[in-house]
């Protein structure tokens, strides 16, 4: 076949009949009428099919006979390489280009129970897991969707879409555009999560903090699932693709300049309304339209309180005074008392030392208890006058946080403000009846309440105190600290011995119960009586020595000498000489020693005794027969006279 039948071929093909027909038919529509057209259109119509029939079949008889058969048989191309070249372009052309990872926009042309088929203007259509329109229960045919081309062709040769990642793709472009932008976009709050909520943004799930959701803190989150509220995308993290965004930043643009206008006109004094913002246990926060400002509980009530809370509660709405702020207007104080009178001013006017008040215990503290009379009016009653005794405690052995007390006026000062009250002054004193119910020698039980070295406090009655001496506690024991004879809290009979009214003392004392015993001891331990009696305890000083009916005696070491020489030893029972009593100090003095050292002194005294008779016999025989002496017969004589004087007075 030649060149010029092969062009010929491609026009007639290019050329149909269908084509000439339908043209010769608007041709022919163009000129006729409109009811004349559509009559003779409808007469013609099945002319029309029958001529195209028949054209049809003799153009392919035609390309037939005109086809190089043969050529397709043996493989040979009937095109030459430029011929198929510009052919191809031609074909190509009539397509959309399109690459892998991209993001294009296509039609849905069929749905099934699985898949989704997007036309997307390329030689083949694309196929979209019906999954990935769950989110769209609504989607037909028809219907423009995003989709992101995975793959062009697949083992099976088809194209491979995704509309989610379509969706992502395009959100995350969304959302960037929306940081540099600084936009306003608008989300969908999906559900709670640690430290605030998740956020659906363009299908993307953003992050927004609980400080981020309001300017006021946020006391329950759940009213906020479900909501679509605006946005502003703060931070963007593109290594983990996370989204921070903030509904707080579109409040505060807006809340700033109201707050510059409402710093610029603060003013000591002035009296603004505000909201309750937070409590705590130091005060309350106050939103006063953009600015916040902090009343401090001891500004909230002239009265005292525990907490903030007993006087106002969150989102309620407050006059407050502006009390001060400082240089920038960033803090400010806030009272709330202030905006009513004291309530010193509006006290009874009647009211005055010695009258009696109820009120209510408010504060306690070591050294007294502060009762309010009225709301923001408070008394003190200093510990020392809570009750008549001498025993300087603390207050909450008195009274505790809410009783209810009685009290008298003891001092009143209006322009200070201070009031000082007592409870003791509504019971008599003690003291103004002491002679009588107190009075020297009467017997009382007591406790004891302290210890000193030299003896025991004891109180006999609430504000009647007395001291026992140290000497006064027993007859017969040495005691040398009250512990070893009592313990505190411990109750004591006792008698009164003295007392001393001005300074409002008793002298007491526990062995005069009893009669004294010494009287009784004077008669049994007599000077040089002998007694038996156990060491239990020996010092350097000597031994203590008990003795019968529960008495002691002291021994000094010479006194401790046993009779071969050796010392007495503890707990060893001897006997004992009473070598002194002394009744006032009620002290004896005893010996171990004196017993056999008497017995040997008197031994010797009978032996020198009989000498010095036998001694003066002999005088007398000398005297006798002096005149018959010779010179030294007298010499001899002298002697024996001088012998004798010396050895009488040695036993003098």
């Amino acid at each position: 076949m030649t060149e010029e039948k092969k062009k010929e071929l491609e026009q007639e093909v290019a050329e149909t009949p269908v084509q000439d027909e339908k043209n010769e038919v608007v041709a022919e529509t163009t000129e006729a009428p409109v009811e004349e057209t559509a009559a003779e259109e409808k007469a013609e119509a099945p002319k029309a099919e029958a001529k195209k029939e028949k054209k049809a079949v003799e153009t392919t008889a035609e390309a037939d006979a005109d086809f190089d058969w043969d050529s397709l048989e043996e493989g040979r191309d009937a095109y030459s390489e430029k011929e198929r070249g510009s052919l191809e372009d031609l074909y190509n052309n009539t397509l959309n280009t399109v690459t892998e990872k991209e993001v294009l926009e296509g039609k849905v042309i069929s749905l099934n129970k699985r898949e989704v088929v997007v036309d997307i203007g390329y030689k083949s259509d694309g196929i979209v897991s019906l999954n990935e329109f769950r989110y769209n229960p609504e989607l037909k045919v028809g219907d423009k969707v995003d989709v992101y081309i995975e793959s062009l062709e697949d083992k099976k040769g088809q194209m491979i879409l995704s509309h989610k990642k379509a969706r992502a793709t395009r959100s995350w472009e969304r959302v960037n555009e929306s940081l540099e932008n600084d936009e306003i976009i608008k989300g969908y709050i999906k559900c709670r999560t640690k430290g605030g909520m998740i956020v659906d943004v363009f299908g993307i799930e953003a992050f927004l903090p609980g400080s981020q959701i309001d300017v006021k803190p946020i006391r329950d989150y759940d009213v906020y699932v479900g909501k679509t509220m605006e946005f502003k995308v703060v931070k963007i993290n593109h290594e983990y693709r996370n989204v921070v965004v903030s509904h707080k930043a579109l409040i505060e643009a807006e809340l700033e300049q109201q707050k510059k206008e409402i710093i610029a006109k603060l003013e000591k004094g002035q009296v603004l309304e505000g909201t309750v913002k937070n409590v705590t246990s130091y005060g309350v926060f106050m939103d006063l339209g953009g600015v916040d400002g902090l009343i401090h509980i001891t500004d909230l009530s002239w009265g005292r309180i525990s907490h903030p809370s007993e006087i106002v509660e969150l989102d309620q709405k407050l006059n407050v005074v502006i009390l001060d702020f400082d240089d920038d207007k960033k803090r400010i104080a806030l009272g709330l008392k202030q905006l009513t009178p004291h309530p010193w001013d509006n006290l009874d006017s009647e009211l005055k030392v010695g009258d009696k008040v109820k009120g209510k215990v408010v504060v306690i503290a070591d050294y007294g208890a502060f009762v309010e009379i009225a709301p923001g009016v408070e008394g003190l009653i200093h510990v020392s006058e809570m009750s008549w005794s001498q025993h300087l405690r603390s207050a909450q052995d008195f009274l505790s946080v809410g009783d209810e007390v009685e009290a008298a006026i003891l001092t009143l000062d209006r322009d200070e403000r201070k009031m000082s009250l007592g409870i003791k002054q509504l019971k008599e004193d003690p003291w103004s009846k002491i002679d009588t119910e107190y009075a020297v020698g009467s017997k009382h039980a007591a406790k004891v309440r302290n210890f000193t070295n030299f003896g025991v406090f004891v109180e006999i009655t609430e504000g009647v105190d007395g001291l026992i001496h140290i000497s006064d506690l027993s007859w017969t024991k040495k005691i040398k600290h009250p512990s070893e004879f009592t313990a505190i809290g411990e109750e004591i009979e006792v008698v009164v011995l003295d007392i001393d009214k001005e300074n409002r003392r008793l002298s007491l004392g526990h062995k005069q119960l009893e009669e004294n015993p010494w009287d009784v001891f004077e008669t049994i331990f007599t000077a040089d009586s002998i007694h038996e009696g156990t060491v239990v305890e020996l010092m350097d000083k000597g031994a203590v020595i008990a003795l019968p009916y529960g008495v002691e005696g002291f021994a000094t070491p010479r006194h401790l000498v046993k009779e071969d020489g050796s010392s007495v030893k503890q707990d060893e029972k001897l006997d004992f000489k009473v070598i002194e009593f002394n009744k006032s100090a009620k002290r004896i003095i005893v010996s171990h020693s004196r017993i056999f050292e008497d017995v040997k002194r008197a031994a010797e005294g009978e032996q020198r005794k009989a000498q010095k008779s036998t001694n003066k016999r002999a005088m007398k025989t000398v005297s006798d027969n002096i005149e018959k002496t010779t010179l030294g017969d007298v010499s001899d004589l002298a002697a024996l006279k001088k012998q004798m004087e010396q050895e009488e007075k040695k036993d003098k």
